[in-house]
């Protein structure tokens, strides 16, 4: 089975933790994942598009959020769709030639969505989401994000 390979390695529990800042995205303003994202081990940004400011609020439930499921211990497991089959319940960013085969990575029930980078095993291993800061302009969102380790 021919996989599509990472083009870089990101850090496993900041990669999972831009999963599910996704997910949380999209399940409180309604917005699409994001389209831009920098992911790197020391901070990563995210930009949503969304058609009003967040409130100061609003940003402390997200990262709430984030956090609750991080501490909830899921589970991080893949499994692999043909490209048809993805295409109806994904929305794909390759072409069927490049990867006839998509890996889905799912975050226990909580999300799952296309992805070819790592993943920690389980939340638990991403530590404390906090969000760095955020700036709003032009309908678009950015959410900047570091993880902590957790203590052992």
């Amino acid at each position: 089975m021919e996989v599509a390979k990472p083009k870089k390695n990101y850090y496993p529990p900041m990669h999972t933790a831009e999963h599910i800042l996704n997910r949380t995205m999209v399940n409180i303003f309604g917005c699409d994942r994001s389209e831009n994202c920098h992911i790197e081990r020391k901070k990563s940004k995210c930009d949503f598009s969304v058609p009003q400011e967040p409130t100061e609020d609003q940003i402390k439930q997200v990262e709430a959020k984030v956090n609750e499921i991080i501490k909830a211990d899921y589970p991080v497991t893949e499994e692999f769709l043909n490209y048809d089959e993805a295409s109806t319940k994904y929305k794909l960013r390759v072409g069927k030639d490049e990867n006839p085969i998509i890996r889905i990575v799912k975050i226990g029930e909580y999300d799952d969505c296309p992805c070819i980078g790592e993943h920690v095993k389980s939340t638990a291993e991403i530590g404390e989401f906090k969000i760095l800061s955020y700036t709003y302009s032009n309908n678009n969102l950015r959410i900047r994000f570091k993880v902590y380790p957790p203590e052992k």
